[in-house]
């Protein structure tokens, strides 16, 4: 799922977005990254050209800002062309942007936001609260597509008592909802239902020539904020992370986004190429589906996380750049549960459970895979052959990459995940509650629904921390997820290119503060 990311409180944390399906979200902000020894002068220098490569497929591209989010190539050009009214922080927290300050009611279900008062779109036209109204309500409308990105907000109920002020309802207490709209509230113009053609935005940047691959934007002149640095960014869609590395080393881009780990020991060896690295960012978990055979059985759950050799995975798929993880799919957030046991490889154990599920003689299904970020092919084949060792026989089925986030996500039985800096309450809400939109692994729990519920109503960030991490043990012992490690994204970059955010998610599709030394 590529859904909205952003880092969590403190100096080491981790959207997408991102299981893969919808880039949910990120920021501005600095995040825990180790970006490229910076050797820029003093001074960023102003103009140029930024070329920049990035995921996102030709046959799934959208210029529509509220629907899917599949590509990041997409992603990048709505956060450099739309304002949204909050992003991270470098502290994880959220800071202001189209919004610049917000109180809820007492009991945390009402939000009152007040907006800047000089914003302006392309057009000229003054950005007014109607128009956020109208943005907001259209991603609430078009839920099907974006993985319900606000349905925990009740916009129907939202209100505009005047034109820099927004009042949004929320359906239940919810203490984090400046967090839950990092990112993803693009505003366009009240009433806008065309994008065949671009839309006027209120961002740093404007679109001066689009097609289904590349987007070209230009500076806007118009902009409220620190002017952008850079006179033109080249978007480019490319599939293959191989590739997108290769337009770098060849000199036909200036930066690719979510490279391969060899991709960067190789260029680590050129003095030409630069890396940027964002911490723990990535994961391709291995997700089990509760409501199908043999998933449905707990047993079979629990030998299916036994099974992985955690640190064979890790070691492969992302060659040194990366660390062990415990079956749980947000470790950076500062809600994890810190007292919880490692789990490890039991071929034994793993064995007598599946015994006992019924399955002694072994099973045989289809693991599901994709080449969409690099490793996911990897991890698979090494997963298929450490689950033959419990009597599974696995096939890997690789799927194309510009389909599987529409047609194998959240559909089949058993695939492989991506998340690229999701927080924990921004999954929960989009795939573990049991009326989620997207419940990626049919996991339902009351318990675990009532127990998050609890968790948004608690003001107090540390003690609402608590009760996430304890919900966050029911989903460690029963839940649909062999998360077997975390690797960090990767980056390739030219050397003259400096100031990109190397936080996670959504965060790093923000580089209106890039720049460029000849």
């Amino acid at each position: 799922m590529l859904i909205p990311s952003r880092p969590g409180r403190g100096p080491r944390t981790l959207l997408a977005f991102a299981s893969a399906g919808c880039l949910l979200l990120t920021g501005c902000g600095s995040g825990p990254g180790r970006g490229a020894p910076d050797d820029a002068p003093a001074r960023p220098v102003d103009g140029g050209t930024l070329r920049y490569v990035v995921a996102g497929s030709p046959a799934t591209a959208s210029d529509d800002p509220h629907g899917g989010l599949g590509n990041e190539s997409d992603v990048m050009r709505f956060a450099l062309t739309y304002d949204v009214l909050t992003v991270p922080g470098a502290d994880g927290e959220p800071r202001p942007r189209l919004a610049v300050s917000w109180k809820p009611n007492k009991s945390l279900d009402r939000w009152t936001f007040h907006l800047r008062e000089d914003a302006e779109f392309t057009d000229g036209r003054p950005v007014r609260a109607k128009d956020v109204l109208y943005s907001l309500t259209r991603i609430a409308d078009k839920a099907a597509e974006n993985y319900g990105r606000l349905a925990d907000f009740d916009l129907k109920s939202a209100t505009a008592p005047d034109a820099h002020t927004v009042v949004l309802p929320t359906r239940a207490p919810m203490a984090d909802a400046p967090r839950a709209l990092e990112s993803i509230s693009f505003v366009v113009p009240d009433g806008t239902r065309d994008f065949s053609e671009p839309v006027p935005g209120s961002g740093p940047y404007k679109v001066a020539g689009t097609d289904a691959q590349t987007a070209v934007l230009t500076r806007s002149k118009g902009w409220w904020g620190p002017r952008p640095h850079l006179d033109r960014i080249e978007i480019r869609a490319i599939t293959d992370p191989q590739a997108r590395a290769s337009a770098v080393t060849s000199g036909q881009a200036d930066v690719a986004g979510s490279v391969s780990p060899a991709a960067v020991k190789t260029a680590r060896r050129s003095s030409s190429v630069r890396v940027v690295t964002r911490e723990g960012v990535t994961e391709y978990p291995f997700i089990m589906r509760l409501d199908a055979e043999p998933f449905d059985n707990p047993k079979v759950r629990e030998a299916f996380r036994l099974a992985a050799d955690r640190k064979a995975l890790v070691d492969t798929v992302f060659l040194g750049y990366g660390r062990i993880a415990n079956d749980l799919p947000t470790p950076y957030d500062p809600s994890y549960p810190k007292d919880l046991e490692q789990r490890t490889r039991d071929v034994a154990r793993a064995k007598r459970l599946l015994k006992e599920a019924g399955h002694a003689h072994g099973l045989k299904l289809t693991l599901h895979t994709t080449t969409s970020y690099p490793g996911m092919d990897t991890a698979a084949t090494l997963y298929a052959g450490q689950l033959e060792d419990i009597g599974v026989d696995a096939e890997v089925k690789v799927e194309p990459a510009d389909t599987y986030w529409t047609k194998i996500y959240a559909k089949k039985d058993f695939y492989t995940g991506y998340y690229g800096g999701i927080s924990f309450p921004d999954l929960v809400r989009v795939g573990l509650l049991s009326d989620s939109p997207t419940n990626e692994t049919a996991w339902r729990s009351p318990a675990f629904d009532a127990g998050f519920e609890e968790a948004m109503g608690t003001q107090d960030a540390a003690a609402r921390d608590a009760v996430l991490a304890r919900v966050q043990k029911e989903l460690w012992r029963d839940g649909g997820y062999v998360v077997w490690g975390t690797g960090d994204g990767l980056d390739l970059t030219a050397p003259g290119v400096h100031g990109l955010p190397d936080g996670p998610g959504f965060q790093r599709m923000f580089i209106d503060r890039a720049w460029k030394a000849e």
